[in-house]
């Protein structure tokens, strides 16, 4: 086993899940965040575990303050020192144009999306920087290709929350690059996950080059290279896990 240390938000499911077994596989001591599905965030840290793995799972609400900070120190406490932040846990939100908004639903999804990347890539340059007594590590924000594409229909607030990760990669790569931590953003195009729903990933694997959405484990892998010292030279960059599409 390394000693490397991974906290994925939003580990349960998705491409957090998928995050979480690759980490897994490539020795890495796994934290899988997961806001409330007990059960499914228990079945990777299960699996991971009967493999000869080591993982726990860890209940948070990434918006809240609170319980992030309790959520980080319970990583030091029982994996070691943290080396790497997986900035995934997020949500869509309604499916309305925007003069259908509410003002709670803006809310919502800029806290889990925005505020709660900030609050987590804060808490993880805490203990990673050098500038704070850490031995450095990389964070990787899961954006979306909606940033780019606009998400007009339906989308928009939820394009507009990845277009705020992305300044948000590029902004703290350049802060902490020189205090040993390297942030990237990977943008996956439409993956199968329960997020779109399974009529909207038929419609839309017609509009992606190589004729399919990406399966999970493929967005991980993107995410696990950069993690990895592969990456070393690496920080501030958008990787776009599409298919061809731009």
């Amino acid at each position: 086993m390394s000693d490397r240390v991974t906290l994925i938000t939003g580990g349960s499911r998705g491409i957090g899940a998928a995050c979480a077994r690759a980490c897994a596989a490539e020795g890495h001591a796994v934290a899988v965040n997961f806001r409330a599905e007990t059960d499914k965030a228990m079945e990777v840290v299960e699996a991971i575990n009967a493999a000869g793995g080591r993982a726990i799972a860890i209940q948070a609400d990434t918006s809240d303050e609170a319980q992030v900070i309790a959520m980080f120190d319970t990583v030091t406490r029982e994996l070691g020192p943290l080396t790497g932040l997986v900035n995934n846990a997020g949500i869509h939100g309604p499916r309305v144009r925007v003069e259908d908004m509410q003002a709670t639903d803006i809310d919502h999804v800029l806290g889990v999306n925005v505020r709660g990347y900030f609050i987590c890539a804060r808490e993880a340059v805490k203990r990673m920087s050098t500038k704070h007594g850490g031995n450095g590590g990389a964070i990787v924000n899961v954006s979306s290709g909606s940033a780019h594409l606009g998400g007009g229909g339906g989308s928009i607030l939820y394009a507009a929350s990845k277009g705020a990760v992305n300044s948000l990669t590029i902004g703290l790569a350049q802060e902490v690059a020189a205090e040993g931590i390297r942030v990237n953003t990977v943008a996956p195009g439409m993956t199968e996950t329960d997020m779109p729903g399974a009529d909207r990933l038929v419609e839309q694997a017609s509009k992606i080059p190589m004729g399919r959405v990406a399966r999970p484990e493929e967005i991980a892998e993107s995410v696990l290279w950069l993690l990895s010292d592969k990456a070393s030279h690496v920080a501030g960059a958008n990787l776009r896990v599409a298919g061809g599409r731009l």
